[in-house]
């Protein structure tokens, strides 16, 4: 078993450059173009390193992933993993500046010397150019994820690492294929998602396979490390989520990329690594339900021998289909990637789409924008919540029926903003983007708050007892942590709600969130984010600081009302056009002025709906807890006799004798 353990990778890099070698020949993604050849070590070996870097990459942030969800910290296992994590991490920034290189010479066809000339083409290139910038702050990513793993390990370091892989993510999805100018968003976010939860998966995998030992020989296991069939159950859960997405994101991605021509080569690849994937997923379900399940149910050992062959086998079929990936990425795909032309509307070129239809009421039901990442985040919120519900009702107890449906409303209420029509014409005119704002900032966390899912996870998620962290011990580590403890109390969760409002709108945040898509995200994250605090503070019923006596509390709704008018007011009053250059050169025939008046009016207005709404719940509050308050008195009076109010009158009769 040891053998198959150490050759089993080995065979899987060897499948993967095969793979990679015969996809390259099918699909031509390798093929000598007629200008500037870069001769064939830059078209064979740019892809080859791209499929090394791709499994260096899953290895690196899959360890790591692992070693948060599933390993005991500080134990034999968990050092394993952070140390293969760490190499693994430094091998995909080395491959990665091959890759780096390649794209360089695949444009720049200069003899290669020590002069000046040919380092500042190296600088245009890695400075001026959007492609090199995106392929250098990779590199550099990578780097500094190098060192933080190979000097991280203690659980809170490790998680942030974890969270900094989004950073070399992001930048490769820029990078990849766009998928048309008019789906440059949707092709983006697809692919993240793929390279996010393809990374746990199959990086997992490889790291499982490596830990996996003879539990069916004599010898009593590591006591410092989770037994190694609880490791299988803990990863083969993230597998099955990530398989989901990644199924998700595949098909949107082919979806963009093709619109329907599977005949083509990128077509007949596409087909190819998703048959694979399927195979990959029928390997896990099986090893899930056939070894793992019996396993954990009967107290056995698990079959270290067969799990070690299973694995052996998926990581081949993996080598395979990182090999084919990494071919599709330079085969050309049927819909041309090319910019807006000449003869493209201003609206075209300002948001990239071409201008929809005039807006009017009908159109929030044929008009849709749809967003791959928040429609994977909305589906597992509300299917985590559903699944913690379905558990409490299994182990006899109830939740609330009013909690479910105002958090599933919440929900698909962020979904509706994040990918409905409303998504699609805030980048067109003001006013609908101010009523988005208004929808994500106040009614969605007015909707999420009452659902307490912190108070649904603490209940439902088993606590475990290994010393290893899961969802339930995350997420008490982050409600207990100084920061959110800051951030949710009751007065800097008033000012962030508030005041953030007018530093967005007036700064260049706004045009951020207007140009570039990971703006446009971060206005989401963060404004639904800030909404979701000042509600808690207000109405919550999930554990956080301890929140203000009611009176304080519709103190602080009057001053956010305050607040909320007089920046309505300052829109609708004002002479000034926010984003000028964008709102008032799209040529939708709309006056942007107006427009933007309209937009202060529905601050001003649906802005106020929500508050007034918390204001009727506060006061509702209040009253429930005075009569809470009142049948505890009245109880502790017949217990006693009342001597509370015997003791006070005594004192005030003294008083009166003095």
């Amino acid at each position: 078993m040891q053998r198959i353990r150490l050759l089993a990778p080995a065979l899987a890099i060897l499948a993967g450059l095969a793979a990679t070698w015969a996809a390259l020949e099918l699909g031509g993604g390798a093929a000598a173009p007629s200008l500037q050849d870069p001769g064939p070590a830059v078209r064979y070996g740019v892809p080859m390193a791209t499929m090394l870097r791709n499994v260096a990459i899953a290895v690196a942030f899959g360890g790591a992933v692992l070693a948060c969800f599933a390993l005991v910290p500080r134990s034999r296992d968990w050092h394993r993993t952070l140390d293969l994590a760490g190499a693994a991490a430094g091998i995909a920034t080395v491959t990665h500046g091959f890759v780096g290189f390649g794209s360089f010479r695949q444009v720049v066809s200069n003899p290669v010397t020590a002069t000046n000339d040919f380092g500042q083409l190296l600088q245009f290139f890695f400075v001026e150019v959007e492609t090199g910038r995106l392929l250098l702050g990779t590199l550099l990513a990578l780097a500094l994820l190098t060192v933080l793993l190979l000097v991280a390990r203690g659980p809170v370091p490790v998680a942030a690492t974890v969270v900094l892989w989004a950073v070399p993510f992001w930048l490769i999805a820029s990078g990849g294929h766009a998928g048309g100018t008019a789906n440059h968003t949707i092709a983006v976010s697809s692919l993240l998602l793929h390279l996010i939860f393809v990374s746990i998966w199959l990086g997992g995998l490889l790291h499982v396979g490596l830990l996996a030992r003879g539990h069916d020989a004599d010898g009593a296991p590591d006591v410092a490390d989770a037994a190694y069939g609880d490791v299988l159950l803990r990863y083969s859960s993230l597998a099955l989520a990530s398989f989901a997405v990644v199924a998700f994101s595949g098909i949107v991605s082919a979806w963009v990329r093709m619109e329907g021509d599977w005949l083509s080569d990128y077509g007949v690849l596409s087909l190819t690594k998703a048959a694979l994937l399927v195979v990959l997923g029928c390997f896990g379900a099986w090893q899930r339900m056939r070894m793992l399940r019996p396993a954990a149910t009967l107290r056995e050992r698990v079959p270290g021998r067969a799990i070690a062959l299973l694995l052996a086998l998926e990581l081949t079929v993996m080598g395979v289909t990182a090999g084919v990936a990494a071919a599709l990425a330079r085969t050309p795909t049927p819909v041309a990637e090319v910019p807006p032309g000449a003869e493209a509307t201003p609206a075209e070129i300002l948001t990239g789409r071409p201008l929809p239809p005039p807006f009017e009421p009908a159109r929030l039901a044929d008009q849709w924008s749809i967003d791959p990442l928040w429609s994977v985040i909305c589906a597992m919120l509300a299917c985590f919540y559903l699944a913690g519900v379905a558990r409490l009702a299994r182990r006899g107890d109830r939740w609330p029926l009013q909690r479910t449906v105002a958090w599933l409303a919440g929900v698909a209420l962020l979904w509706w903003c994040t990918n409905g029509a409303l998504n699609l014409y805030q980048e067109f005119q003001f006013s609908l983007h101010m009523l988005v704002h208004m929808l994500l900032g106040m009614a969605v966390p007015v909707l999420l708050v009452p659902g307490a899912p912190i108070t649904l996870a603490m209940r439902a998620i088993r606590k475990r007892r290994d010393g290893s962290r899961g969802g339930r011990e995350w997420l008490m580590a982050v409600v207990h942590s100084k920061y959110l403890e800051v951030l949710s109390s009751p007065l800097v969760a008033a000012g962030l709600f508030v005041v953030s409002l007018w530093v967005f709108y007036y700064t260049p945040l706004f045009e951020w969130s207007m140009t570039e898509h990971l703006g446009h995200i971060w206005m989401v994250v963060h404004f639904v984010g800030s909404g979701y605090l000042f509600v808690q503070a207000i109405i919550g019923i999930d554990p956080g600081p301890a929140r203000p006596p009611y009176a304080l509390r519709l103190v602080l709704l009057l001053g956010a009302m305050v607040f909320h008018a007089f920046f309505g007011l300052s829109l609708m009053t004002g002479d000034a056009l926010l984003l000028a250059d964008r709102f008032g050169a799209m040529g939708n025939g709309i006056d942007a002025l107006a427009d933007q008046r309209v937009g202060g009016g529905i601050a001003w207005s649906v802005g106020e709906i929500p508050t007034v709404i918390l204001a009727i719940i506060t006061v509702v509050l209040w009253a429930r807890s005075d009569r809470r308050e009142q049948v505890r008195t009245d109880r502790a009076a017949a217990r006693d006799g009342d001597a509370e109010l015997t003791a006070y009158n005594d004192m005030l009769e003294r008083m009166g004798k003095r």
